[in-house]
């Protein structure tokens, strides 16, 4: 697992590690996907019939935390309006676009636990790790040590 969740007094948060920018991306997606789940919905989520698709989003080479809150808002977009439940994704970024093959199952065969509203800009922090640095953990989170990314998110509920 790379990413868990965090005690936060708004709402409900992540933390994710990976050893990429593009893997901070795919981990913060995966985190928000499964924090909605309900335990049965975790069971079942590998039974779907599963879909392939590409999705994008302009790409801020020059703030990957914007960046990061935009992707998360085009998987919730997709989860909520497109019905298109995203379960997996390779990221690629390029100079204008992020594009992710995405692995997708129908949102309303999906149990959830919790239905998030928005991602939300308070306590963002997305950044690289570097060599021998430690990231301290928090309640129910582990310390992390880079070199390395890290994505902390706070969800509205």
């Amino acid at each position: 697992m790379s990413w868990w969740i965090m005690p936060t007094t708004a709402d409900i948060g992540f933390r994710a590690f990976s050893d990429s920018p593009m893997g901070i991306l795919r981990e913060s997606a995966l985190a928000l996907q499964g924090i909605q789940l309900s335990d049965t919905g975790k069971e079942f989520l590998d039974g779907h019939i599963r879909h392939v698709a590409e999705w994008s989003i302009p790409f801020g080479r020059l703030d990957i935390e914007r960046t990061l809150v935009r992707w998360l808002e085009e998987v919730l977009y997709n989860s909520y309006v497109e019905d298109k439940w995203l379960v997996e994704s390779e990221i690629f970024l390029d100079q204008e676009y992020l594009r992710a093959q995405v692995l997708w199952v129908d949102s309303r065969d999906v149990e959830l636990e919790i239905e998030v509203k928005a991602v939300t800009l308070h306590d963002l922090v997305v950044r690289e790790i570097s060599p021998g640095e430690v990231v301290s953990g928090v309640e129910g989170v582990p310390a992390f040590e880079g070199p390395g990314w890290m994505a902390q998110v706070v969800l509205d509920i």
